[in-house]
């Protein structure tokens, strides 16, 4: 069995894709009010700022602050994971699902990406805002309803627009680049799984 090396940096921002086992599916904005309480809960218990996330039908993408001293992200996301699991009815099952109790829902793993100067962050930014719009679900990402860009406006975006409730307590800037038209074999490649 692999053995998994994440970074332990306090205080640490970082860009995760976490992903649904069962694609293509719905589940995630079928049930999204369930996600939001699962994020909320979560933020309560555990605390972290979110610059950034957008929840697509079959996986979300997001950018998290942690707070100066702790590192441990991989708990909250088994927290979140577990209380959205908790209230819906199980998937598909295999062998392995039944000896580590899971319910079949989410990939077992999730990606991250630890960000590393505002260059980076602002790559990471652009790809939560544009991804609705690369995935084919809507042409202009800020029309997406499930990010916490769809109500920002040009070159801000205020903590309490953010569909999880209040991001952090101040305005954090972001660039906002234009809409570029990307073809569909460019938005395939750059959103492509190994």
């Amino acid at each position: 069995m692999p053995n998994y090396r994440r970074p332990r940096r306090p205080g640490a921002t970082i860009f995760f894709e976490v992903v649904l086992a069962e694609r293509p599916s719905d589940l995630l904005i079928r049930h999204i009010a369930l996600l939001r309480a699962a994020v909320r809960q979560t933020r309560r218990d555990h605390p972290f700022d979110i610059l950034a996330w957008v929840v697509l039908p079959d996986r979300m993408l997001c950018i998290w602050t942690l707070p100066d001293g702790d590192s441990d992200y991989p708990m909250r996301w088994r927290l979140i994971k577990a209380r959205v699991s908790r209230a819906l009815p199980r998937g598909r099952l295999r062998a392995s699902h039944h000896r580590r109790a899971e319910r079949g829902i989410w990939q077992r793993r999730f990606c991250e990406h630890h960000i590393r100067n505002d260059a980076d962050l602002a790559v990471h930014l652009q790809l939560c805002r544009d991804s609705p719009a690369l995935s084919g679900l809507v042409q202009d990402p800020l029309d997406w309803p499930y990010s916490s860009f769809s109500r920002a406006t040009v070159g801000k975006v205020r903590g309490d627009h953010a569909p999880y409730g209040s991001t952090c307590n101040q305005i954090q800037p972001v660039k906002m680049t234009p809409n570029v038209p990307i073809s569909t074999e460019d938005a395939a490649t750059r959103l492509a799984r190994p």
